[in-house]
């Protein structure tokens, strides 16, 4: 079992990871050895409660395809096992952000004093620029 949160665990059956052939630099090695993780998480699998889900669903973008499906590619270490333990942290980490409920923002206002502040410089700059037109030639 795949601790996720105190509530919220999932089992290891239900990640499904295949191991493919990375892209990019590495001379034969590339081309011979399989070491990029593809981990795959059907979140239908979960009981979600719908805000987690909408919030996952969001965080995970193009990575979730439309039939909840989660795919994380892995492909920043050199050997099969760091990128396995990769990607199911980087799944962990995913359904974490979902679960984390985000604060909601107050509207405040500007004080009085910031109010004035900014009259009283954008007094300033129209002074400025209406000296600049004065001085010159007449005809």
């Amino acid at each position: 079992m795949l601790r996720i949160t105190s509530d919220l665990a999932i089992d290891e059956n239900d990640i499904e990871i295949s191991f493919v052939r990375a892209s990019g630099p590495g001379g034969q090695n590339v081309n011979k050895v399989s070491t990029a993780a593809q981990l795959r998480f059907d979140t239908r699998r979960l009981a979600l409660a719908p805000d987690v889900a909408a919030r996952l669903a969001r965080l995970a973008g193009s990575r979730m395809t439309k039939d909840g499906v989660i795919v994380i590619q892995a492909v920043r270490h050199r050997t099969p096992e760091r990128n396995r333990s990769d990607a199911i942290e980087r799944l962990r980490e995913l359904l974490i952000a979902a679960h984390h409920r985000p604060k909601p923002r107050r509207p405040t206002r500007p004080t009085l004093a910031s109010k004035k502040r900014r009259l009283e410089g954008k007094k300033r700059r129209g002074d400025i620029k209406a000296r600049r037109g004065t001085g010159g030639i007449e005809d």
